[in-house]
This record gives C-alpha cells, structure tokens and sequence, in this order.
C-alpha cells in the first residue's frame, strides 16, 4: 500500500507543489492530522492558495495543540509571520503571536522561545525592539546550532538596523542571510523566502537601489525552480519601486502592473506596496487624483502613510497634510527612514503654507537624525529641505550650500527626479546673481522632468524660466513610437471616451488588463488624463 504521507514529503522536497498537495490532500481525506494537514497547508501555500494554506495549518494547529505543543507553537509562528507579512492583517497576526508566547511559557524551551520571538518581531513596529529580539534569536541559533533560526535572527536585525538608518551595517545582515539561505544544505524554501522579503522591503526603503536588482536576478533561478508566487510578487513589487525611483518609469509600470497581478486577491501586504509605489509614481507625474484612488483602502498601512501625506499635500491640501504627517510621526520613533520622508514632507507642507520658520525645523531635526544615521537618502531629504527653507526666507547663499549637498547626494544614489527637483531649486537660489547659469540648470532640470513625464514639475520650471523671462523650450507629449500595438489600439478608443470596462469589451481583454494598458499609455506619452489623451489623438492622428 503506498505511503501517502511519505509520497507528499518526497514532493516537497522536490517542489512538486502539485505532487504534494494531491498527495496531502488524499491522506486528509482519509485521516486528518498535523502531519497531513501541515503537508497540504505548504503545497497550497507554494502555489499561492493563500486562504487554503491558511485554513490547514490553523487546523494543524488544533490537531496538535494538546498532543505535541512543539509543534503546535511552530505552526503558531508561521501563521503569525504569515499573516502579516501576506495578508497583511495585523488583528489576526497578534493573536497567533499571544498563542505562541502562551505556548512558549508552558515549555520553556530556549528554541521554541526563540522562534516565537521572530512571530513576535514580525507584528512588532519599533525597530530597537525588533533588533534587540533578533540578537537574541540569532545568539539562541547559535547556541542550538539551528541554522534557520540563526538566518531569521539576521535578517531581522539587518531590517531593523536600516529602519533604524544604519544602512550599510543592515544591509550587510541582510546580505549574509539571503547568501546563507541560498547556500544552504539543504535548503530550507521557507528560510530563504523569509530573507529573500525582509532584504527586498528593507532596501528599497532605504534606497539601496543596486543591492535590490542583484538579489532579484540571483533569486530568478530559485523563483523558476519553485514557484512561490508571494516571493516572485515581492521581487517584482521591489523591482518596480526601484524603477520608479530610478527613472525608468515605462519598465516600471509593466513591473508594478505584473507584481499586481501575482498578489491578485490573496496577497493584500503586496497588493498595499504596489498601490503604495503605484501611487508615488502617479504623484511624481502629476496624476494626483488617480494617486488617492490607488491608495483607498490601504490607509492604515505603514508603507502607505507617507505617499498618502504627500498625495494630500499635492492636491493643495495643506493643513490636513500637516495634520497627518504630525500624527504619523507621533507612532515613527525611531525608523528614521520612514520618519526622514514624512518629516520632508511636512516641511514642504509647510514651505506651502509660507510657515518658514517650520520648515526650517523640520529641516534641522533631520539633520540631527542624518547625523545618527548612515543613509545617504536620509541626509539627502535633511540637505534639500534646509536648502529650500532658507532660499523661501531669502538666505539665498547658505541655501545653495545645502542644496549642493543634495544635489551630490541625490546623484549618488542615482535619483533623477530628486536631482533635477534639487536643481530646480539650487537656479533659483543662484539667479540673484548669476542669471544666465540658472538659466542654464532650470533649462536642464525641465529636461530631464519632460524625459521622465513629470507634468507638474515640468510646469513648475518652464513657469520659473518665463517669470525670469527666459524661454522654456518645452518639448509637449512624447511620440506614438513609445507605444505597443495593443497600447495604440487602447489609446485609439480611450479617446472616443470609453470607460474602462467599455474598453475592455471592445478589445476582448479583461479589465485589469486594460487599467494597466491605459495607465502605461498615458505614462509613456507623458500625460495626465483621459482628456488630454483625446487632444493627443485629435492633433497627432486625425490631422495626420
């Protein structure tokens, strides 16, 4: 008689996802225990039926709850990791992290303590205390010799410590864990899933560009090995934010649209990060209603709170945006990445509001935090706003000093947008006294913001360069060769007024299909609604 149980663990073993959940879910048909249950619960979760895994492992959980608490606790940390880090629900996440720290109590066993820690850790929202559980997971690893728990205990302390804005002493955690993982013998999926995110989320917010695209392209083999939807969504979720930041906006919409797609409905915590650097991306290109749009729902997400600040600011809001980024940074004590980018906007909230004296503060309390923090973006953002408040209040010197400093800053971490944002305003500081070079930078600056299709920035320079009465040479839409065939044919009816749905019906293609082609045709030609799409076609097609 064949042994299902040991046919299920052979095919996960070998990644055979489908083998393993046939397998598993015949022997539950038939006898329904942890072993069976934790089997089925892992080959759903590989193949992304996020909802099934989760139903197995909670009916693990009860299976073994009295027989084999060890076990029972293991299962506890895995939903508690779990349903924060997929499903993004925090309520339910705590109350697996309170079953585990219950369980461990009972057994009072160093490993079992330890790994209940990183459930912990996983639900926890202050870096120090994320970091000082970490050494101690990392230091019980070590002690019991279990080399997925020390791998857990690193990249949580590598996340910590770049929340914390020690980029490079984090980032190499990080390194060493994901290295680890891979290298393993065996390899434990679970363990490098687990680094692979922790080091994915944690550089793209301390804008460690680089480091990002060389993980994912060392993670492909592994991702077309064995699937794991979640991390494959993750990967391309932190690609496309590194497009964003970096410039290539076309690539990034396809990524983002693609990371979208994977998370569908099971992955909410993946599906808030692309709506997140979906929204930023509309923000830059002046789309700030769609921006709102991408962020509802999602406004109780700590990765979403500083964009949504920043979408209110943009829409002129400007109280209500200081209201938020006040309340937001009661809750950020030390996460000083997220903390610098609320605190910059804040003082742009400010600036806005002709509050000098603020911005100024708000500038030179990111700067103390700069001096404690070893990241580049976070001296950055200090630099910027200092510079900008002193040429609002007319010290036009001392502000190029401090913008210059961005502007270095801002190109060594290879970020257009900032760069020719920061220009911007270094040709304002300089033009007292040296028009025809502000001239110059400003023309430069508008450049780069047209080439990018950064509308509202665009519109702020060429406004400059005339108010000085220099001509801004603006060079209007981007050309039809940008476009795919599929992306042409949905900018030829999206002119006719179409809804999407309406789109999608004359095009055979599914909805979600169409709101990704009509967002890329507007990026790609460098415009920011529906209308200015219909005046695009009326002047390049009928006339032509």
């Amino acid at each position: 008689m064949v042994d299902l149980l040991e046919v299920g663990e052979a095919a996960l073993a070998d990644g055979d996802w489908v083998g393993a959940r046939a397998a598993f879910g015949e022997l539950v048909g038939v006898d329904e225990t942890a072993d069976s249950l934790s089997g089925l619960a892992a080959a759903h979760w590989w193949l992304g039926d996020i909802r099934g895994a989760f139903s197995c492992w909670e009916r693990a959980f009860a299976a073994s709850a009295q027989a084999d608490p060890v076990r029972a606790a293991r299962v506890t940390v895995r939903l508690a990791v779990l349903y924060d880090a997929n499903a993004g629900n925090s309520a339910v996440a705590k109350e697996w992290v309170a079953r585990a720290v219950e369980l461990s109590l009972i057994l009072d066993d160093p490993v079992v303590t330890a790994w209940t820690l990183v459930a912990r850790g996983a639900a926890e929202e202050d870096p120090l205390q994320v970091a000082a559980w970490a050494e101690r997971i990392l230091r019980a690893g070590q002690d019991a010799d279990d080399r997925d728990l020390q791998l857990h205990g690193l990249s949580m302390w590598g996340s910590a410590l770049i929340d914390l804005g020690r980029v490079t002493e984090g980032a190499a955690m990080l390194d060493e864990a994901l290295a680890g993982a891979l290298v393993a013998q065996p390899m434990n999926l679970d363990t490098v899933v687990f680094a692979g995110r922790m080091l994915m989320q944690s550089c793209v917010r301390g804008a460690d560009f680089l480091r990002v695209v060389q993980w994912i392209r060392s993670l492909a083999d592994f991702t077309e090995r064995y699937g794991c939807p979640y991390l494959h969504a993750i990967c391309r979720a932190s690609y496309g934010a590194v497009l964003v930041a970096t410039g290539d906006w076309v690539r990034a919409e396809t990524e983002l649209a693609a990371a979208g797609e994977l998370a569908g409905d099971s992955l909410p915590a993946v599906q808030a990060e692309v709506a997140a650097y979906l929204a930023d991306l509309r923000l830059a290109q002046g789309r700030v209603d769609e921006a709102r749009r991408l962020l509802a729902g999602y406004e109780d997400r700590l990765v979403v709170r500083p964009v949504l600040t920043a979408a209110h600011l943009a829409a002129g809001e400007t109280a209500t945006a200081v209201a938020m980024a006040r309340r937001q940074l009661d809750n950020l004590e030390g996460r000083y990445i997220e903390e610098s980018c609320l605190r910059e906007v804040l003082g742009e909230a400010y600036l806005a509001g002709g509050d000098f004296g603020s911005a100024s503060d708000e500038g030179r309390h990111l700067a103390t935090v700069g001096v404690r923090a070893d990241s580049v973006l976070i001296k950055a953002r200090a630099e910027r706003l200092l510079g900008r408040a002193l040429l609002a209040a007319g010290d036009n010197d001392a502000a190029q000093d401090h913008l210059a400093a961005a502007d270095a800053q801002y190109a060594w971490l290879e970020m257009p947008l900032e760069v020719a944002r920061t220009r911007l305003a270094q040709a304002v500081a300089m033009s007292t006294e040296q028009l025809e070079s502000a001239v110059d930078e400003a023309r430069v600056a508008l450049t780069v913001f047209e080439d990018l299709g950064a509308a509202r920035d665009a519109d702020a320079a060429a406004t400059w360069l005339e108010s000085v009465g220099a001509t801004a040479g603006r060079k209007g839409p981007r050309g039809l060769g940008v476009l795919t065939k599929r992306e042409r044919d949905v900018l030829g009816v999206l002119a006719e007024g179409l809804s999407n749905p309406e789109i999608a019906a004359s095009l055979y293609l599914s909805r979600r299909t169409v709101e990704h082609h009509v967002a890329s045709v507007l990026s790609k030609l460098g415009l920011q609604n529906r209308t200015e799409a219909a005046a695009y076609v009326a002047h390049h097609l009928v006339e032509k």
